[in-house]
C-alpha cells in the first residue's frame, strides 16, 4: 500500500483546505513531519485514518468530540480526500462527517449526513466513481489492506507510545493488544465452546443421576418396609459412586421382597385349605335346607290342586259343546254374509229408482235397458254441433284479444303522446344538468388546491405549539448546562492553580538518591520539597479536567439541541404563516416570529380547513353526478327514440285489427245459425250433451240395481237351507242353539289353558311326592345354614386377605424387577455420557488453564498470542541488535510471575552481562528503540498474518528526544534500511536534531487562523 496525496479540509486544527504530497515526501524515503505542539502533526495521521476507515483512532475517537474545525468557515464542509495505491489497484477515497451546515433558506443550521465517495483510476478512461456507500467502502478498502482499523493503526502508523507501554505492560494488558491485532477471537470462542460443551455435559450427567435417584425413589416407594430397612444411598448427582450404589441397593430390596413373596405364599395355601373345608360345610348345610323346603312346598301344592278339581270340571264340559258348535261356524257365517248382501242391494235399488222418473219407477231391467240405448244413439249425433261451438268459442275469445291489443295500443299512443309532449323541456333540463356538474367539477379542483396547504398549515401550527413548549425546556436545560459548565471551569482552575504551587512537593515524590533530578540534574537531594495543607495531587486536577470537558460537552450538546428545536420551530412557524402563499420568504417570517409576530392560531386553521373541506366536500358531491347526468341524456334520447318507434306501430296494428275483426263476424254469424238448430231448449250443445249423458247413467245403474236385488235374494235362501241341515247333523236343536254355545278361538284357548295347567300341576305334584331323598330330608332335624354361612364368610376374609398380600408381594417384587432394570439402563445409557463429559472437561480445563496437566495455567487464546509473540519479538530481535550495537536481544518467556497465568512475558537479554530481565528495566532511550524495534517486527507479522500485503508508507510517531546521537544515527540507519524495500517512513516528532539529519520534511504550521502545512524538498 503508497499513499500519493492527502487532501485535508475543515478537519481538526486545519481551518482551510491543505495539500500533501506523499509522492514528492517519499521520493527520498525518510521524511520527517514535524511542528509545534498542538499544530496538528498527528492529525494529518488522523485524516489518513479517517479516509481509510472512517474513524480516527481509538484513543482519539472520545464520544462526544467533533472532526470539524473550529476555524473553518460556517460555508466550508470537512473533507477528507486521499489517493492511493494498494492491491495493484489506483483509488480515491472521499470521506465527509457528519456535520452542521448553514439552512439553504433562512438562518440557523442544519446536520448533514456523512459521506463516501470511491473512485478508480483507469489508465484509458481515467477516474470512475465506484460507489457512494459506506458499508462498501469500508468492506472494499478492509478487503484490499488486509488489516483491521486497530491493526493499521499499529502497523503503519507506529504509535511509540502505546510500545512503550506494551514493554512495561503485564501480560493481560499485551494480551488484549496482541489479542486486537491477531484477532483470536476464534480460539477464545474454542475455550468457550469447549466450557459450554463441559457445562452441558455435566448438566447432562446430573440430569441422569438426577434421573437414576428418581428411580431409587421409586424403587424405595415400591419396596416399602423392605426400603426402609436397607441402607440409604449417600451419594450425590454427579459423584461417580451414584450408579453403583443405587443398583446395590436395589439388589438388597429386590432379595427382601422374594423372601416375603415366599412367606405370602405359605400363608395362601393354608387359607384356601380352610376355605374348601367350610364351602363344603355350607353346602351341606344349603341342600338339606333346600330339600325340606321342597317337600313343604309339594304338600302345599297337592292340597291347593285338590281345591280347583270343580272348576278344572267346568271347564272340561264347556270347551266339549264350543268344539261342537264349531262345525255349524261356517254355515252361520255364509247366512250372515248373504242378508248383508241382500240389505245392500234392496237399498241399492232404492237410491236407483228414486233418480228415476215416476213412470219408470216398476219399470223391469228390460224396460230400462231400452230406453239407455235409444239415448246413447242421440248422444253420438252431437259431434259436429260441438266441434261448431268450440270454434264459435274461439272467435269470442279472438275478438276479446283484438280489443285488449286496440285497447292497450291506444294506451300506447297516448301515453308516448304524453311523453313527448314534454321532450324538450326534460332535454334541456339534462343538459343544464350536466352543465351544472362540470363547474362544480372546476370548483371542487380549485378548493382541492386550497384544502392541501391549508392542512399543512394546521398541521405546521400544531408543530409550533408543541414546538414551542420544548424550546422552553430546551432554553433551561442550557442555562443548566453553562452554569455547571462554569462551575465546573473554575473548580478546575482552582484545582490547577493550587497543585502549580505545589508542584516542587509532587516532583520530590519521584525523587531516588542517585538517581539525577529532571529539573536542576542534580544526583543528590538534601532537602527535597514536602506537600503542604490542602495538596492537589495529579490524579484530582486530572478529575477535574474530566469533569470541565464532560460539562463543556453537556453545554455543546444543550446547545446543539436548542438550535435544532429553535430551527424546527422557525420551520413549523413559518409554513404555518403559509409563507409561500403570501409571497414571503422563509426568512421574513421567522424576523415576523421574532418581532413577535403571532401566527394564526390552531383553531382559526382549523376552522378554514373544515370550511375549505365541507365546500370541497360539496362541489365534489355536485361534480360526481356528472357522468349520471350524462347518462340519463342519453337514456332519455333512446327513450324519445323508442316511444316514436312504438306510436309508429300501434298505428300499423290497429288498420290490421279492423280487417280481422270483420271476417270474424261474417263467420260467428253463420256459426250461430248453425247451433241454434241443434240446441233445442238447452244453452248450448255441451249442456244439451251433458244431459243426455247422465240419463243414459241413471237407467244403466237403475238396470243393474234391480238385478243385483234379485241375486241377493235368492243367495239368502240358499243360506238359510244350508244352515238348518249344520245345525241338525251337529247335534243341536237349532241354529240359534247352536249360535248361542258358539265360542270365539281366545276364548276356546283360554278354556284349554286352565284344562292343561291343572292337569300340569297334577303331573308335578305327582312327579315330586316320587322322590326319596326329600321324604329322608323330611324326616332330619332342620338345617342351620346361617351358621355354615358365617364361618364360610370368615375363612373367605382370611382367603382375601392372603391373597391381597401375595399379589401384593408380588406386585411388589415386579415393580422392584422392573425400577432395578430401568436403574440399569439408566446406568449403562450414563456410562457413554460421563466419559464423553469427562473427556470435554480435560478438554475445556485444558484450554483455559484450570488442568492439573496444563502446568504453566495458559489458556488457549494466550498460547496462540504466545507463539504470535514470539514471532514478533524474533522479528523485533533482528532490528534491535542493529540499534543498540548488538548489546540487546529480545526473548519471549513463558515463566509465571507471581499468581499469574504464563505464557505473554517480555525478557531483554543483555549481552554485555549475559543476563536476562524485564523489559521495564530499560531506561528511556533503549526503551525507545527497544518498543521502535517491537513495532516494526510487530508490522512485519501483522503484515504477513494480513496476507502479505505490501506496505510502501510507514509513520512512527515521538520519542526520538530520548535518544543520544550515536543511538540516534543508529535508529537512523534501521529506518533508512527499511528504504531498501522501496518504502517511505514518514517521522513525527518535534526535535530540532532531525529536522539536520533529515532533509525531506513536511512541516505543521501553527497560525490564528487555523494550522497549515508546508513541504520542505
Amino acid at each position: 500500500m503508497r499513499l500519493h496525496r492527502l487532501s485535508i479540509t475543515a478537519f481538526g486544527p486545519f481551518g482551510a483546505t491543505q495539500e500533501v504530497d506523499f509522492d514528492a515526501l517519499s521520493s527520498a524515503g525518510l521524511f520527517l513531519l514535524h511542528g509545534p505542539t498542538g499544530a496538528g502533526k498527528t492529525s494529518v495521521l488522523d485524516a489518513v485514518c479517517f479516509a481509510l476507515y472512517g474513524a480516527v483512532p481509538g484513543a482519539r475517537q472520545s464520544p462526544g468530540a467533533s472532526l470539524r474545525s473550529d476555524h473553518a468557515p460556517a460555508d466550508l464542509p470537512t473533507e477528507v480526500q486521499l489517493e492511493l495505491t494498494v492491491g495493484g489497484r489506483r483509488l480515491e477515497v472521499t470521506r465527509s462527517p457528519a456535520q452542521p451546515r448553514p439552512k439553504k433558506r433562512g438562518d440557523g443550521f442544519t446536520l448533514e449526513k456523512a459521506q463516501s465517495r470511491l473512485r478508480g483510476h483507469d489508465p484509458e478512461r481515467g477516474w470512475q466513481a465506484l460507489s457512494k456507500s459506506h458499508q462498501e467502502i469500508g468492506e472494499e478498502l478492509t478487503r484490499l489492506i488486509g488489516m483491521s482499523r486497530d491493526q493499521f493503526c499499529q502497523v503503519v502508523l507506529l504509535p511509540q507510545g502505546d510500545f512503550a507501554r506494551f514493554l512495561r505492560s503485564d501480560a493481560e494488558a499485551r494480551g488484549k493488544l496482541l489479542g486486537r491485532l491477531f484477532d483470536t477471537r476464534r480460539f477464545a470462542a474454542v475455550e468457550e465452546r469447549l466450557a459450554e460443551l463441559r457445562r452441558g455435559g455435566e448438566a447432562r450427567v446430573t440430569a441422569a443421576d438426577e434421573r437414576i435417584l428418581a428411580l431409587a425413589q421409586r424403587i424405595a416407594q415400591a419396596a416399602g418396609p423392605a426400603g426402609a430397612e436397607a441402607t440409604p444411598i449417600a451419594a450425590r448427582p454427579g459423584e461417580p459412586g451414584l450408579a453403583e450404589a443405587v443398583l446395590e441397593w436395589a439388589a438388597v430390596a429386590r432379595s427382601t421382597a422374594r423372601e416375603r413373596l415366599d412367606i405370602a405364599h405359605r400363608v395362601l395355601t393354608g387359607a384356601e385349605g380352610r376355605q374348601r373345608t367350610a364351602r363344603h360345610a355350607l353346602d351341606t348345610e344349603r341342600e338339606l335346607a333346600r330339600l325340606q323346603e321342597r317337600y313343604e312346598e309339594t304338600v302345599r301344592r297337592a292340597a291347593a290342586l285338590e281345591e280347583r278339581r270343580p272348576e278344572h270340571d267346568r271347564c272340561q264340559e264347556e270347551l266339549e259343546r264350543a268344539r261342537k258348535a264349531d262345525r255349524v261356524a261356517p254355515a252361520l257365517e255364509l247366512r250372515e254374509e248373504a242378508e248383508l248382501a241382500h240389505r245392500r242391494a234392496d237399498a241399492a235399488l232404492d237410491r236407483a229408482r228414486a233418480q228415476l222418473p215416476s213412470d219408470l219407477a216398476d219399470a223391469g231391467p228390460d224396460q230400462l235397458a231400452e230406453l239407455e240405448r235409444r239415448f246413447r244413439q242421440e248422444l253420438g249425433g252431437l259431434e259436429s254441433a260441438r266441434r261448431a261451438e268450440a270454434r264459435s268459442a274461439g272467435i269470442d275469445g279472438e275478438r276479446e284479444r283484438l280489443e285488449r291489443e286496440s285497447r292497450a295500443d291506444d294506451a300506447t299512443v297516448r301515453d308516448a303522446d304524453a311523453w313527448l309532449a314534454g321532450w324538450d323541456a326534460v332535454h334541456a333540463g339534462l343538459r343544464e344538468r350536466i352543465a351544472t356538474a362540470q363547474e362544480a367539477a372546476t370548483r371542487a379542483e380549485r378548493l382541492a388546491g386550497l384544502l392541501a396547504p391549508a392542512r399543512r398549515r394546521l398541521e405546521a401550527a400544531r408543530r409550533r405549539d408543541a414546538l414551542a413548549d420544548e424550546l422552553l425546556a430546551a432554553g433551561e436545560t442550557l442555562a443548566e448546562a453553562r452554569e455547571r459548565a462554569l462551575d465546573a471551569h473554575e473548580s478546575w482552575l482552582g484545582l490547577r492553580e493550587r497543585r502549580l504551587r505545589d508542584i516542587a512537593a509532587e516532583l520530590a515524590a519521584g525523587l531516588v538518591d542517585g538517581t539525577p533530578c529532571t529539573v536542576c540534574g542534580s544526583a543528590e537531594h538534601p532537602a527535597p520539597a514536602t506537600e503542604g495543607d490542602g495538596h492537589v495531587d495529579r490524579a484530582t486536577e486530572e478529575t477535574a479536567l474530566t469533569a470541565h470537558r464532560r460539562a463543556e460537552e453537556t453545554r455543546a450538546r444543550a446547545e446543539q439541541a436548542l438550535g435544532l428545536v429553535r430551527e424546527r420551530h422557525a420551520t413549523a412557524h413559518a409554513e404555518a404563516r403559509d409563507a409561500a402563499a403570501d409571497g414571503s420568504s422563509a426568512a421574513a417570517v421567522a424576523d415576523g416570529e421574532a418581532q413577535g409576530a403571532p401566527g394564526p392560531s390552531v383553531d382559526e386553521l382549523r376552522d378554514t380547513v373544515d370550511r375549505l373541506a365541507a365546500e370541497h366536500a360539496a362541489e365534489h358531491l355536485l361534480a360526481a353526478g356528472t357522468h349520471a347526468a350524462r347518462e340519463a341524456l342519453d337514456a332519455a334520447e333512446r327513450e324519445h327514440a323508442d316511444r316514436l318507434e312504438l306510436r309508429q306501430e300501434a298505428e300499423r296494428r290497429a288498420a290490421a285489427r279492423t280487417s280481422r275483426r270483420e271476417a270474424l263476424d261474417r263467420e260467428q254469424t253463420a256459426l250461430h245459425d248453425e247451433l241454434a238448430a241443434v240446441r233445442g231448449a238447452s244453452g248450448s250443445v255441451a249442456a244439451h250433451a251433458d244431459r243426455l249423458t247422465r240419463r243414459v247413467e241413471l237407467l244403466a245403474e237403475a238396470a243393474e240395481a234391480v238385478r243385483a236385488e234379485r241375486d241377493a235374494a235368492r243367495r239368502r235362501k240358499e243360506a238359510d237351507d244350508r244352515l238348518s241341515d249344520a245345525a241338525f247333523r251337529a247335534g243341536f236343536d237349532t241354529p240359534e242353539a247352536a249360535a248361542a254355545t258358539l265360542l270365539d278361538a281366545a276364548a276356546q284357548r283360554d278354556l284349554q289353558h286352565r284344562i292343561d295347567a291343572w292337569q300340569a300341576e297334577a303331573a308335578a305334584v305327582a312327579d315330586r311326592r316320587a322322590e326319596r331323598d326329600a321324604r329322608e330330608a323330611a324326616e332330619q332335624p332342620a338345617a342351620r345354614p346361617s351358621a355354615a354361612q358365617g364361618a364360610f364368610e370368615t375363612a373367605e376374609w382370611l382367603l382375601r386377605e392372603a391373597s391381597s398380600a401375595l399379589a401384593a408381594a408380588d406386585q411388589r417384587c415386579g415393580e422392584l424387577t422392573r425400577l432395578s432394570r430401568q436403574a440399569a439402563d439408566e446406568v449403562r445409557r450414563l456410562g457413554p455420557v460421563r466419559q464423553e463429559y469427562e473427556r470435554v472437561a480435560r478438554l475445556a480445563g485444558l484450554a483455559a488453564g484450570t488442568s492439573a496437566d496444563n502446568e504453566r495455567k495458559m489458556r488457549l487464546e494466550a498460547y496462540v498470542l504466545a507463539a504470535r509473540l514470539e514471532q514478533v519479538a524474533a522479528a523485533a530481535t533482528a532490528r534491535l541488535q542493529r540499534m543498540s550495537s548488538g548489546r540487546y536481544t529480545l526473548v519471549h518467556s513463558d515463566a509465571r510471575t507471581g499468581g499469574r497465568r504464563a505464557g505473554l512475558g517480555l525478557h531483554v537479554v543483555d549481552a554485555w552481562t549475559g543476563s536476562e530481565r524485564d523489559t521495564a528495566t530499560l531506561s528511556g532511550g533503549e526503551t525507545f528503540f527497544a518498543s521502535l524495534a517491537l513495532a516494526l517486527g510487530l508490522a512485519d507479522v501483522v503484515t504477513e498474518e494480513a496476507g502479505g500485503v505490501r506496505l510502501d508508507t510507514l509513520f512512527i510517531d515521538e520519542g526520538f528526544g530520548s535518544l543520544d546521537d550515536q543511538t540516534l544515527d543508529e535508529v537512523l540507519d534501521v529506518l533508512d534500511s527499511l528504504r531498501e524495500r522501496d518504502r517511505s517512513v514518514g517521522i513525527v516528532s518535534h526535535v530540532a536534531d532531525l529536522r539536520r539529519r533529515i532533509p525531506v520534511r513536511l512541516e505543521v504550521v501553527k497560525e490564528r487562523q487555523g494550522s497549515s502545512v508546508r513541504h520542505r524538498l
